[in-house]
């Protein structure tokens, strides 16, 4: 069948077909060994004519192991066949320890092709393709081919699966069935959902950035109040002596600074019962008494205004005011070992607004007060149930809770987002990833404690968004550059790899590829990934349903996987239109 070696390029072959040689088999995509003395060297036929077949370059066999790349080409007389049983299972693996089993080969009569587990789970992956390519089913294949493994228990697991239309519930709902060890946790955002446990995220675990996100920041000087109402939220939400005597403080010096100012006493009047209105407490409130020498005056009754234009009780009220003011309370701290909660935050932003350097500025004012609104939309909202946590957990705590459920440890655990806005989805799952990024920087023993994020629809969230200016960083960035030697692993799963961050797709190392047809996600990927030559983006262009191209570190060379089909599938299929129509 094959003739001799006609011409070489860089990285591809050109085989002569002999005269009256038919070519009675499909040889697309099959692989070619070089016999050139005692050198194999590995191609795959990418194009075949009736007189030519062109043959890519892919490594070389030496020592029975192989080796990707050829340095040294074949010469024009090497013998030329195709690869053997032995040599195949070089690059598709076998069934050895370490090894699972990924899919078949549609090319070599569903071979089974093995990967190695931690060449492909110690490293991010990305799962790109259209919808209707089977990307969610080859997702669910995947997970189900590691737990369903009768050799491997992979007992300590983390899989945080976020996902926007509550696809996976079905494909794992019944892990435990599989292995009595292994049990899988459902979180939802739809409150009428029993079968779901609520999304509880505890504020006091939440830092300014997060705060940021949570409130739609966009201004370097929303930061520093976000900043001090974080410091007050946690002193707003105690009741101790040194807690109130510091509230009493903020407010005694607020109204201290109106009442040193050149304004009209009417203003300053006005001035203060916003102060009082907005931050009030049992010695600070319109009607709380002052007692006089030999009388009381409730609190507004000191601000009325004489014939003369000035405060009948000044003299009182002033006294009683600066009896407030401590200077030392200036660096009073709360303790950070108790929990506040959304209305605690929403009081202590207020009492930002009436702190130093915040009342008497106009831009930091008005900023401050575009972040109340906000926040306060959030605390009337049905999404205010997302931030309410009943009782103080510190990180560590919190993290094992998202992973328990019934004593025992849980290795798969689904975040439903169906039932949220983006905006507030992307937000939950940046402050998630933060919260893992944080807990596994942090432990003793360096990745000790893996965690795998899967976030389906990841376009929506792992984007080039404004955060690296805001913040000087982004979470999936930062994961995608860091993450793997603490053992936090991104998986994305996407129809639309365009949209995603550039930096985050440079530090993907194994790709899932389904079919995709639109070219800009083609170009995108060609453009982003060096090692996606135009053999691969060729090759995805016929995939039909459940199969993909591979290639990465955990894979020997690029090839074509037809994945099993998950049992249980996932929720994904489209709408049965003529069964609905015809009232089925």
């Amino acid at each position: 069948m094959f003739g001799k070696i006609v011409y070489i390029s860089d990285s591809v072959a050109h085989i002569n077909i002999p005269n009256g040689t038919p070519v009675n088999m499909d040889l697309m995509n099959m692989h070619i060994v070089f016999e050139d003395g005692e050198r194999r060297v590995l191609g795959e036929v990418e194009d075949v004519s009736d007189s030519i077949i062109k043959v890519h370059f892919l490594g070389v066999i030496e020592n029975d192991q192989f080796v990707g790349g050829v340095l040294r080409k074949p010469t024009l007389e090497a013998k030329i066949r195709l690869v053997t049983e032995q040599e195949l299972n070089l690059i598709t693996g076998t069934d050895t320890t370490g090894m699972f089993k990924l899919g078949v080969s549609p090319l070599y009569s569903d071979k089974p092709i093995y990967v190695d587990i931690n060449e492909l789970c110690s490293n991010h992956l990305a799962i790109f393709g259209n919808t209707g390519s089977g990307k969610s089913y080859g997702v669910a294949s995947f997970i189900q081919s590691l737990f369903y493994d009768q050799k491997f228990n992979p007992y300590r697991a983390n899989y945080m699966i976020f996902d926007a239309y509550g696809e996976y519930h079905n494909a794992f709902e019944r892990l435990s069935e599989v292995n009595p060890n292994y049990q899988f946790k459902y979180y939802t955002t739809n409150k009428q959902d029993a079968n779901g446990f609520p999304i509880q995220i505890p504020l006091w675990l939440l830092g300014i950035d997060d705060f940021a996100l949570l409130l739609n920041a966009e201004k370097h000087s929303q930061l520093q109040i976000i900043e001090k109402m974080i410091k007050l939220a946690r002193i707003i939400s105690l009741n101790t002596e040194d807690a109130i005597k510091y509230k009493n403080h903020l407010i005694a010096k607020a109204i201290l600074d109106v009442l040193y100012t050149n304004q009209t006493a009417a203003s300053k009047r006005n001035d203060i019962f916003t102060i009082v209105s907005g931050c009030s407490t049992e010695q600070f409130n319109l009607e709380a008494p002052i007692q006089g020498i030999g009388y009381v005056r409730k609190f507004r009754e000191c601000f009325l205004i004489d014939r003369d234009g000035d405060f009948q009780e000044s003299v009182l009220i002033t006294q009683y005011i600066t009896s407030f003011i401590d200077e030392s309370l200036d660096n009073y701290e709360a303790p950070n070992d108790h929990a506040f909660q959304l209305i605690d935050v929403e009081k202590a932003l207020d009492f930002t607004l009436i702190s130093d350097g915040f009342l008497r500025n106009d831009k930091l004012y008005d900023d401050a007060i575009t972040l109340k609104v906000r926040l306060h939309s959030i605390a009337i909202s049905e999404s205010a149930s997302f931030f309410y946590y009943p009782e103080y957990v510190d990180l560590s705590s919190y993290i094992a809770t998202l992973v328990a459920k019934n004593n025992k440890k849980s290795q798969i655990i689904n975040f439903n987002l169906e039932d949220i806005d983006d905006r507030l989805a992307k937000t939950i799952v940046k402050i998630y990833s933060k919260m893992l990024f944080d807990f596994t920087k942090h432990l003793p023993n360096r990745g000790a404690v893996p965690f795998h994020l899967l976030l389906e629809e990841s376009h929506r969230y792992v984007q080039n968004d404004q955060d690296n200016f805001l913040l000087g960083y982004n979470i999936f960035e930062r994961i995608a550059k860091e993450g793997r030697k603490f053992g936090l692993i991104l998986n994305l799963v996407s129809q639309r790899p365009v949209e995603l961050s550039e930096t985050v797709i440079s530090q993907i190392s194994n790709f899932l590829i389904f079919k995709m047809t639109h070219p800009r996600d083609l170009e995108y990927i060609k453009k982003m990934l060096p090692n996606m030559s135009a053999e691969i983006m060729e090759k995805q262009k016929s995939l039909q349903p459940g199969m993909c191209v591979a290639f990465g570190r955990a894979f020997k060379v690029p090839m074509i996987i037809k994945m099993p089909l998950p049992n249980p599938a996932p929720h994904s299929s489209n709408v049965n239109v003529v069964s609905i129509w015809q009232g089925r």
